[in-house]
């Protein structure tokens, strides 16, 4: 186990190392000096561009500026915000537990739903209800977020009544967008559960433990769910990146605080330290999560180990 943990973490660092640099360098090698065009439309004269280019650091070498950056990582500073002046490091904590809440709540959506939609598509294949199946998975997939958002709100919301159309609070200000956030992701889940099930069912082990006599339910159980628990937790944490991103979206459609709504700002307002510390903080997440992605797949999947 200690071996095995020791090289899927060595194996993240240059991921990590990875998008630390894209972070950096995507920031300072656009086109022109952010900083000079910036102070530019707020009027500012060439010597306080100066003065402020030559406190930010901007005017030394690339790779000075690249180690300096480094070095504030290691000791956890992100920088300050151009726009507030407020530690990076605070805004992120500040606004984080709103966006994780929001992840995790639309994750247990898309498992739920992609597996139940898989499974019933595998018990039926090629009948009516493994096309409804697909069909809904596929929907859920192909229809954009900010489509489904204002369309759940316009029903649940304005017409019906039943939730808040947006806001932070308890469990009804969370349904909605955890729904819209986690149908995008059920659909791969569900086609995977699907193919998986129905490769495992044919299996001559589970042949031999339906003629044992065993229930439908337990076979599922004690055969089935074991051999597809490991692959579907995988696949679900590649579909945590494609979460992170449309957080942002449904941040901003449900009026929730968080990470997605403050990147939101941070491009708009230009602010280039915040926007660095917004993406490695989704590179950090994405890379654990696989991580423990890994490390359940290892303990769940007896195979993963030989």
């Amino acid at each position: 186990m200690l071996r095995f943990l020791l090289r899927r973490s060595l194996g993240a660092l240059p991921v990590l190392w990875g998008a630390v640099t894209i972070a950096f360098l995507t920031v300072h090698l656009l086109p022109g000096d952010p900083v000079t065009l910036l102070l530019i439309r707020s009027g500012a004269s060439a010597e306080a561009i100066a003065e402020r280019r030559a406190m930010l650091g901007w005017d030394r070498p690339l790779l000075v500026q690249y180690g300096a950056y480094l070095l504030g990582l290691l000791r956890g500073d992100l920088g300050r915000s151009w726009v507030s002046g407020d530690s990076v490091a605070r805004l992120l904590a500040e606004q984080w537990p709103s966006t994780l809440e929001l992840a995790l709540a639309a994750m247990g959506v898309a498992i739920t739903i992609g597996i139940l939609l898989g499974a019933i598509a595998a018990l039926k294949p090629g009948t009516w209800s493994d096309r409804l199946s697909m069909g809904i998975a596929l929907l859920g997939l192909s229809t954009p977020i900010a489509w489904s958002g204002l369309l759940v709100i316009w029903l649940f919301s304005l017409i019906l009544g039943w939730f808040s159309s947006g806001g932070q609070g308890g469990f009804s200000h969370l349904l909605l967008p955890a729904v819209v956030l986690g149908l995008a992701s059920a659909g791969p889940i569900a086609r995977l559960t699907r193919s998986g099930m129905i490769e495992v069912l044919s299996e001559p082990f589970i042949m031999a433990a339906r003629a044992k006599g065993l229930p439908p339910w337990m076979v599922l159980i004690r055969h089935v769910a074991p051999m597809m628990l490991p692959p579907v937790l995988t696949m679900a944490a590649l579909q945590f990146g494609f979460l992170l991103g449309g957080v942002a979206v449904t941040e901003a459609l449900f009026a929730r605080q968080g990470i997605g709504r403050l990147a939101v700002q941070a491009i708009v307002a230009q602010d280039l330290p915040l926007i660095q510390g917004i993406v490695l903080l989704g590179a950090v997440v994405y890379t654990l999560v696989n991580l423990l992605a890994d490390i359940a797949q290892w303990a769940l999947d007896p195979r993963g180990r030989l």
